[in-house]
C-alpha cells in the first residue's frame, strides 16, 4: 500500500477544488503593498482575511526596530532557549509581556501554535483532566493529545455544560484544567469568561484562556476578553500569539502561579525549538508599544468591524456571530462557498475559505477579518464588491 493511500479521499477532494476554482489554501501574495493590499494573480487585491487586526505589519517603528536587531544581532539564534538561544531581547520581551498583562511571569514561544502545545504539555499529565470547549483551535486539541491527560469536551461557550461535566468527576482532588478561547477563530464569537470563572471556582479547577484573537482587540488596554469582563486576576494561565494584532510570529504564555517558570525545563515544545529571531523579538516589543500608546487603533478596528458587519448583513449574508474583527459568513455547502470565494477573488477581494473538517459543526464559511488599517474607501469598496457578487453567491447558496 502506498504511504499516501490514507489521504486518497482528501486528495480527490482537493483536485476537485483545483479544477473548479484554483487552490484556496495556497494563495500566493506575490507582492505586499500595505497591511491591507497585495498583488494576487497579478491583480491589486484588498486583503480581507489576514488577522492583521491593528495593521502593524508595515508600521515604521516596528520595521525599524526589527531591522536594527538584524544588523546588531544577526538573522537567527541557531539554538533553543535551554541551549544558546536565550538572548537579552527574549528576557526583555517576557518582562514586558508579563508587565502588560499584569502577570508575574511570561514565557515566549517561537509560534502561537507552540504556545498552546508547550503550555498544555507543561501544565497537564496523564493523571490529570483537561476540559476543553468543543470549538477549540487545533493547537489546543493537539496539545491535549501530547499531555496524555483525560480530555473532556463541553458544549461551545456553555458554562452550564462545563459545570455539569465537572460535577461528574468522581475524584474531586484530581487536577482539572479548563481551556477556552477569548475570541474563537472561525466564528468570531466571544467566550463568557466571567461565567467560566464562576464555574471553575466552584469545582476547584484551573482556567487557561487562549487570547490569540482577542489580544490587542478586546479590553480597555487590549489585554483580551478577560480584561473586558473584569476577571483577569481569576484566569490562572493566559496564552496568546504575536501573529495577529502584533503583526509578527511567535507566542506567549503568562501566569501568576509561583511555579510557572517550571515550564522552562518540563515543556518539550519550549525546550527543543529554536528561539524567536532577534528581529521578531524587537518588532513585537515595538508593537506592544503601539498597542499601549495608540488606543485609537482599537477604536478604529471596532468601528470598521461594526460597519462591515452591518453592511454585509444588509446585503443578505448570514453572519455567524455579533460584530467582531472576525466576520464569518455561513454558506450552504462546499460548492457554494468555493464559488463565492473564487468570485470575490476575481473581484479583487481576498477572504478565507473555511470548510470541514476545519470548521465547527461541519459548516462551510467565508471567513473575513477586519483591520484597523482598512480605510473608509477600502470598506466602501469591500461592500461594493460584495454587493456586485451577492446575487450570484446567494443564488448558489440557496440552490444548495
Amino acid at each position: 500500500m502506498d504511504i499516501f493511500e490514507k489521504y486518497r479521499g482528501l486528495i480527490a477532494r482537493h483536485d476537485r477544488m483545483l479544477e473548479a476554482a484554483g487552490d484556496p489554501f495556497n494563495v500566493c501574495m506575490e507582492r505586499l503593498i500595505s497591511p491591507t493590499e497585495a498583488i494576487i494573480d497579478g491583480k491589486r487585491t484588498i486583503l480581507f482575511g489576514t488577522n492583521n487586526y491593528l495593521g502593524l505589519t508595515f508600521d515604521p517603528h516596528c520595521i525599524e526596530q526589527s531591522a536594527a536587531a538584524v544588523r546588531e544581532q544577526g538573522t537567527g539564534t541557531t539554538g533553543s532557549r535551554i541551549a544558546n538561544g536565550t538572548y537579552k531581547s527574549h528576557r526583555d520581551l517576557e518582562t514586558e509581556i508579563a508587565g502588560y498583562l499584569g502577570k508575574r511571569t511570561a514565557l515566549v514561544f517561537s509560534t502561537g501554535y507552540q504556545a498552546n502545545l508547550g503550555t498544555l504539555v507543561g501544565l497537564a499529565g496523564p493523571d490529570d483532566i483537561i476540559l476543553i470547549d468543543a470549538d477549540s483551535h487545533a493547537s489546543i486539541y493537539d496539545g491535549c493529545k501530547l499531555t496524555g491527560a483525560t480530555v473532556i469536551r463541553f458544549r461551545h461557550n456553555n458554562p452550564a455544560d462545563l459545570d455539569k461535566r465537572l460535577a461528574r468527576i468522581e475524584n474531586k482532588e484530581q487536577v482539572k484544567l479548563v481551556v477556552v478561547e477569548g475570541i474563537y477563530s472561525m466564528f468570531g464569537d466571544m467566550a463568557p469568561i466571567a461565567e467560566f470563572v464562576d464555574v471553575k471556582k466552584r469545582h476547584g479547577a484551573f482556567l487557561m484562556v487562549d487570547e490569540a484573537h482577542s489580544f490587542g482587540v478586546s479590553g480597555d488596554h487590549g489585554r483580551g476578553v478577560a480584561e473586558a469582563e473584569g476577571v483577569e486576576a481569576d484566569v490562572d494561565f493566559v496564552v496568546g500569539t504575536f501573529s495577529k494584532s502584533l503583526g509578527a510570529i511567535g507566542g506567549y504564555a503568562a501566569s501568576d502561579h509561583p511555579d510557572f517558570d517550571t515550564l522552562r525545563f518540563v515543556s518539550r515544545p519550549y525546550m527543543f525549538t529554536a528561539s524567536p529571531s532577534p528581529a521578531t523579538a524587537a518588532s513585537v516589543r515595538a508593537a506592544l508599544e503601539c498597542m499601549r500608546d495608540r488606543p485609537e487603533l482599537r477604536t478604529r478596528l471596532w468601528e470598521n468591524a461594526r460597519r462591515i458587519h452591518q453592511g454585509l448583513e444588509a446585503l443578505g449574508f448570514e453572519t455567524c456571530s455579533p460584530a467582531s474583527p472576525i466576520i464569518a459568513l455561513r454558506m450552504s455547502d462546499e460548492v457554494a462557498a468555493l464559488t463565492a470565494w473564487r468570485r470575490l477573488l476575481d473581484h479583487g477581494i481576498y477572504v478565507n475559505l473555511a470548510v470541514p473538517p476545519g470548521t465547527p459543526n461541519g459548516v462551510c464559511l467565508l471567513r473575513c477579518s477586519v483591520s484597523a488599517a482598512h480605510s473608509n474607501a477600502q470598506i466602501d469598496e469591500i461592500l461594493r464588491r460584495f454587493g456586485e457578487v451577492a446575487s450570484e453567491i446567494l443564488t448558489v447558496a440557496d440552490a444548495g
